[in-house]
């Protein structure tokens, strides 16, 4: 493959899932990566500071979640901004296309603590930039801090559905039920 063909990023991300696939996570390296993509060491560099980040990405899904909040209708209560930023994360990151390879990036992950650390950390700098995104909104800190945590627990679970099912649930759809029920059940606790 030419070095000059688009998607350097993606053709990265799917080397680096057959590697880790064939060979382990352990036992891949990022010029093994860079080769099976067709492109240099300098350019996996270019994209990625190390071969976990191929799996986590840059900031996209703080983009998308702050994007969605900001785009949300301004009379949009806190937790309507989070759904508002759940469906953006659906339509951008969690489509069908994409399911088979969040599948294989979710086994990778599954089957290493180092990265579960690292998914675990990524989703703590996800919830603050949701609270973030709501106090810029003028949404006081406490509630903020509650709709980004609600909003959190909400992806988690939709993920875990919508990775779950094969009929081509819609991910924002799972994730504004599964706020809803989250909501419904804190009320009646």
């Amino acid at each position: 493959m030419a070095r000059w063909q688009p998607n350097a990023s993606q053709r990265l991300v799917a080397a680096a899932l057959d590697l880790f696939a064939e060979r382990g996570y352990e036992n891949t390296t990022v010029i093994d990566i860079a080769q099976r993509a067709g492109l240099t060491k300098s350019t996996f560099f270019r994209h990625f500071p190390d071969k976990r980040e191929v799996l986590f990405g840059r900031d996209t899904m703080t983009a998308l979640l702050a994007d969605g909040i900001a785009a949300a209708p301004p009379a949009a209560t806190p937790l309507e901004a989070v759904a508002n930023a759940l469906d953006a994360i659906g339509r951008e990151a969690f489509t069908p296309d994409r399911r088979e390879i969040i599948a294989r990036r979710r086994a990778v992950i599954d089957s290493h603590p180092e990265l579960q650390e690292r998914e675990a950390l990524k989703g703590l700098a996800l919830t603050a930039a949701v609270t973030a995104a709501l106090r810029r909104r003028g949404v006081p800190d406490l509630t903020a801090r509650v709709a980004a945590e609600l909003g959190a627990l909400a992806m988690k679970i939709a993920f875990e559905r919508w990775s779950d099912t094969a009929n081509g649930d819609d991910f924002g759809e799972l994730a504004r039920r599964t706020l809803r029920d989250l909501r419904e059940a804190g009320a009646s606790c």
